[in-house]
């Protein structure tokens, strides 16, 4: 693949392939020294027309990391405010000799449009409520690293799913490896037709977590709401948060992941997230050796 513009393009092969690599690179990391020259004379540019934090520290450590030029560029700073163009301020970008770009869009699609209009190779950091590629792969490395194997494994992906681009890409990222996926939340946060992904659907907490040998943990995301789909956190809160008392019951070593940033006392407790059985931060330092292997494959790609 010439770009990785969301998993649905991408195959199980691809998945695996990314997965070996980072494997490689989860050792580098580790290491003393933790630079390898693999990008050298490569430059990157971060375009984030979003807040990011995880993600765009994440990449940018990636990008160090394999010895890259690195080029940061945020929308509120820039001439986007002015009322210019993203075709014009990507292709001002590259006119300065960019070689990839790591973009997060508020608009989906954005990056399929764009890699039909330059030639830079183009990383999608999450489109909207579309995708979020790196997320669903950093989420399914984490699981391998716990679990080993995706044949027949059980995860549920709880909250805020239809304003979600962590849940779609994880969708396609887990039934191309082999797992059964299950959505659970309340009826006005998950879409119409879902089931039509081959996905179940739960308005349960307690019976999903039951079902379930890992969870991933949602959070609402209020800033993408422009009606009340609920009647208040409080409620949502008492209905779909995942709390210690909850967690006991279930009598079993579920695996909790959460894509960040967390809204604790809502869609999970503290004692909860820093608990034994949260993988939350295993998958914050996976995100930077997954990042790599993204950027390192597709540069090869070239």
């Amino acid at each position: 693949m010439r770009h990785l513009l969301g998993i649905k393009y991408i195959s199980e092969s691809d998945i695996h392939s990314i997965f070996q690599t980072a494997d490689n690179f989860k050792d580098v990391i580790n290491r003393p020294i933790k630079k390898v020259p693999s990008l050298r004379d490569t430059t990157i540019a971060n375009l984030f027309f979003e807040n990011s934090t995880r993600t765009r520290i994440s990449f940018e450590l990636a990008e160090k990391r394999l010895s890259a030029d690195v080029v940061n560029f945020s929308a509120s700073s820039s001439s986007v405010k002015k009322g210019e163009t993203l075709l014009d301020t990507v292709n001002n970008i590259l006119a300065m000799k960019v070689d990839m770009v790591v973009m997060r869009h508020p608009n989906p699609g954005a990056h399929v449009f764009l890699s039909k209009h330059i030639d830079a190779q183009i990383i999608n950091a999450g489109d909207g409520t579309h995708e979020h590629p790196t997320q669903a792969l950093l989420d399914c490395f984490s699981l391998r690293e716990k679990f080993g194997e995706f044949k027949g494994l059980k995860v549920a992906i709880v909250g805020d799913i239809t304003h979600s681009r962590v849940a779609l890409s994880n969708i396609f990222a887990l039934q191309k490896l082999g797992a059964k996926v299950r959505v659970c939340g309340p009826p006005t946060l998950i879409p119409k037709h879902i089931g039509s992904l081959g996905v179940e659907v739960s308005y349960d907490l307690k019976d999903t977590l039951r079902w379930a040998d890992a969870v991933n943990m949602l959070r609402i995301q209020l800033e993408r709401q422009d009606i009340a789909y609920f009647p208040s956190l409080r409620e949502y809160s008492q209905l779909y948060g995942l709390d210690k008392e909850i967690l006991d019951s279930l009598k079993k070593d579920l695996v909790i992941l959460h894509p960040g940033p967390i809204n604790r006392g809502v869609e999970i407790t503290s004692e909860v997230a820093d608990s034994e059985q949260a993988i939350i931060l295993d998958q914050v330092e996976n995100g930077v050796a997954v990042r790599m292997a993204v950027l390192y494959l597709l540069a090869g790609a070239k």
